[in-house]
């Protein structure tokens, strides 16, 4: 099963948005600390594509990435580079996401490196994340050339709402 990549449109958020809110639903019940808390259900995924993703990209600061495996959403994640005069060379990662059906297939970096290929086109030079303190994303990040600059302890409700998680603030140069 070889996963196949898609730049998304405005368009296609709309029409591919039951597989964008199963996506988001699916890694926030699987413990995934991406800003959502438990319970989260369909229409709060779907309204997050629709009300905070799409007008980014309808308006050209942000691109949306996803990963297909036989048709399937199967991943995605986002890079946003709306920024103030100031930081032109900079743009964030957000929300790397892979379905828990479908992760340990090397879909998240294949997502990754496509996301960074897409930011030197920008052209952007420098690449900002966060990502919860000892989640298993961090090594991924590590292996990919990213920095650790620091850590806020307290940072984030964790999906479930019982605690607060730190959080793990990385960089990588282009």
């Amino acid at each position: 099963m070889q996963a196949s990549l898609h730049l998304f449109t405005a368009t296609d958020i709309r029409a591919r948005l039951p597989a964008l809110g199963a996506l988001l639903q699916a890694c926030v019940h699987d413990g995934a600390s991406i800003g959502f808390i438990l319970p989260f259900d369909v229409a709060a995924s779907q309204a997050f594509w629709m009300d905070n993703v799409l007008p980014a990209i309808a308006r050209g600061v942000r691109l949306l990435l996803v990963a297909e495996v036989d048709g399937k959403v199967a991943g995605a994640v986002q890079l946003d580079w709306d920024t103030n005069p100031n930081q032109m060379h900079r743009a964030e990662v957000r929300k790397l996401l892979v379905d828990p059906a479908f992760r340990r297939r090397g879909i998240a970096r294949l997502l990754m490196q496509a996301l960074e290929a897409q930011a030197r086109a920008l052209p952007r030079s420098l690449l900002t994340l966060d990502t919860r303190s000892s989640d298993h994303a961090e090594p991924l990040y590590v292996s990919l050339g990213y920095v650790v600059s620091g850590s806020i302890p307290a940072y984030a409700l964790a999906p479930a709402g019982d605690r607060l998680d730190a959080t793990t603030i990385m960089y990588k140069q282009l």
